[in-house]
């Protein structure tokens, strides 16, 4: 294994934005040496073009960081951030740009900033986009365009980039006036962020962003026709009190939102103070201790099977900012047959659109959990339903054999990654078996330290996103990928970012040489016919790594594991440990698409 040139620091530590331009910034450095009485921010150079206005937009909302790649029609963007204090992350390909800014805005609560030119450039980002609509994650996407004279036209890299864009985005704009373009990024900004968060896109034509202005953008604020509801109906809250004083069988549900409200707290609170069962959607993992005695965990199609079962079998259903997509619910005909649901969301249009609400509560997580908090007099009585559910918890516990003269499992090296980190350790994933894995058997304690694409399931989002993270992450945080084969390989190429930027993460593949997912459906479903999900020619990852300018490393057996993730996570910048695991290993339990959450299968036998 062959050792870096150079030394590796930590991200914070080497890219703090007043290090960023160290040539063109020496004389304004030397003067605020010897001026020890200065107390006032320096004003603001004017701004004197649309590409000035745009990178002023982001400078007053406060971005300090934006991922993108460089090209002809959002070069006059990228020349105006070469005076910017906003530190540009150059990523290998667009789609990781998209990626890295959304792991971005999930880590750190603030919209991440993508950039790409016209054409290629903006379809590019498509995927990440769409990664974040679906995830309800604050995004800003700002595109190239060719110059307005010439859309239409077929010109060279034209592509209509808000048509293409308009399903997945939460709001899009053709900003087409100098004048009006930073403020056009600032709404944008502002929208992403505000209420149910999401993507946003501002098209950037190239002769709108050369122009001259010298109109400064508006701060960032959504316009007077958007409204967002903060408090519930009263006479619903009351009713949906007393549907829970009076339940013998209550559970809560937490889904995203509740992270993305900033209600992680509220409801720890009111599940511990009613002694409530409590049952997390993936994209809430980390809204609830799961060491707690309370916690169920992630329930839906490799839920845990405590988790559905308390869900298949409560009479009150308190779900908090969750869509209850297909992949959680299984057969809406038998999910939570027979509960009340009372149903919190901050978007009226998630209310009874899948699931029926007993008691619709709109509003925003926080506020409505502190309304239902103050008009709940008296916990319900639910002893026994409680124990029910630590019977449960015993009855179907996650528990795995891993003869030591076999394949190495990979639920053996998933828990030796959480047992080597810290409990605030980010843990960003691809999409797949190892991002089940990663959902099973790491122990989350809270929010923002799991990262992965969900709603979209897109693969090759784990290494992306891993970097994004790292920029948003504490100096004291580990960054933690776990990947598979096939997701790694499809955004390897990110790699040479994580090298070029010195970004001190942790990836390991769990390399079984299979679309694994794939490959177990096919078993279960297809009569074993592995059609496209043999990847026996898989390259050796860890010497991969090396030729990118990383550290590699390699496991083939238990006795590699402890010691090598030690190593790997000692490193001081990216590692990538390709972990060989048992090829045949699946992910259980399982509930067969469409399925009763509550007839869940532990072995194949039983699918």
């Amino acid at each position: 294994m062959s050792e870096r040139a150079s030394p590796v620091t930590q991200p914070e530590e080497q890219h703090q934005p007043d290090e960023q331009h160290d040539e063109h910034e020496s004389t304004a450095d030397d003067a605020d040496e010897h001026d020890s009485d200065a107390t006032t921010e320096p004003t603001p150079t004017p701004v004197t073009t649309g590409a000035e206005a745009v990178v002023r937009a982001l400078e007053n909302a406060g971005v300090e960081y934006a991922f993108g790649v460089q090209g002809g029609a959002i070069m006059p963007v990228y020349d105006a951030l070469y005076d910017s204090e906003i530190y540009h992350v150059t990523m290998a390909h667009e789609q990781g740009a998209a990626h890295a800014a959304d792991a971005y805005g999930i880590v750190s609560g603030e919209p991440g900033i993508c950039l790409a030119t016209s054409g290629p450039g903006a379809t590019n980002l498509v995927t990440g986009i769409a990664d974040a609509d679906m995830d309800s994650d604050p995004l800003v996407a700002l595109t190239g365009q060719v110059a307005t004279d010439f859309v239409g036209n077929d010109a060279f890299q034209e592509t209509d980039t808000v048509g293409v864009t308009t399903p997945v985005t939460k709001d899009n704009t053709f900003s087409s006036e100098p004048d009006r373009v930073g403020s056009d990024v600032s709404e944008a900004f502002a929208l992403a962020r505000e209420g149910r968060p999401g993507p946003t896109l501002v098209d950037l034509p190239k002769d709108v962003t050369n122009a001259e202005t010298d109109r400064e953008p508006d701060d960032p604020r959504v316009p007077d026709t958007y409204e967002v509801q903060e408090r519930a109906d009263p006479e619903i809250v009351t009713a949906a009190a007393e549907r829970i004083e009076n339940a013998d069988r209550p559970a809560m549900l937490l889904g995203g939102g509740v992270i993305k409200g900033e209600a992680t707290d509220v409801c720890r609170e009111f599940a511990i103070e009613h002694e409530i069962p409590v049952i997390t959607t993936m994209p809430a993992i980390g809204a609830f201790p799961e060491d707690h005695e309370l916690a169920m965990e992630m329930a839906g199609m490799h839920g845990t099977g405590y988790a559905n079962m308390a869900i298949t079998h409560c009479d009150t259903l308190i779900a908090v900012g969750t869509r209850f997509d297909d992949r959680l619910t299984g057969g809406i005909e038998t999910f939570a047959p027979d509960a009340e649901v009372i149903h919190v969301d901050i978007d009226p249009a998630e209310i009874s659109k899948n699931i029926h609400a007993d008691y619709p509560l709109v509003g925003d997580a926080d506020t409505v959990v502190s309304q239902l908090a103050e008009a709940v007099d008296s916990s319900p009585k639910a002893t026994k339903w409680r124990a029910q559910c630590q019977q449960w918890k015993s009855d179907y516990s996650m528990a795995y054999d891993a003869p030591k003269d076999e394949p190495v499992r990979p639920e053996f090296v998933v828990e030796a990654l959480d047992e080597a980190t810290s409990d605030h350790a980010v843990v960003t994933t691809g999409v797949g078996q190892h991002q089940m894995w990663a959902c099973q058997y790491w122990t989350y304690t809270e929010p923002r330290t799991w990262v992965s694409s969900h709603g979209l399931g897109a693969m090759g989002y784990g290494l992306p996103s891993a970097i994004g993270a790292r920029f948003a992450a504490d100096d004291d945080q580990e960054v933690v990928c776990i990947d598979g084969d096939g997701s790694f390989l499809m955004t390897l190429q990110e790699l040479s970012v994580a090298v070029r930027e010195n970004l001190d993460i942790t990836v390991v593949v769990l390399n079984n040489e299979y679309i694994g997912m794939v490959r177990q459906w096919q078993d279960a479903f297809f009569e074993g016919r592995h059609s496209a999900s043999d990847y026996g020619w898989m390259p050796e990852f860890d010497k991969l790594a090396e030729a990118f300018g990383a550290q590699g490393y390699r496991i083939d057996d238990y006795d590699d594991v402890a010691d090598t993730i030690a190593e790997a996570i000692a490193y001081d910048g990216p590692s990538v440990i390709d972990a060989h695991i048992d090829p045949q290993a699946n992910v259980y339990p399982m509930v067969p698409s469409g399925g009763d959450n509550g007839q869940f299968a532990l072995t194949e036998d039983q699918l």
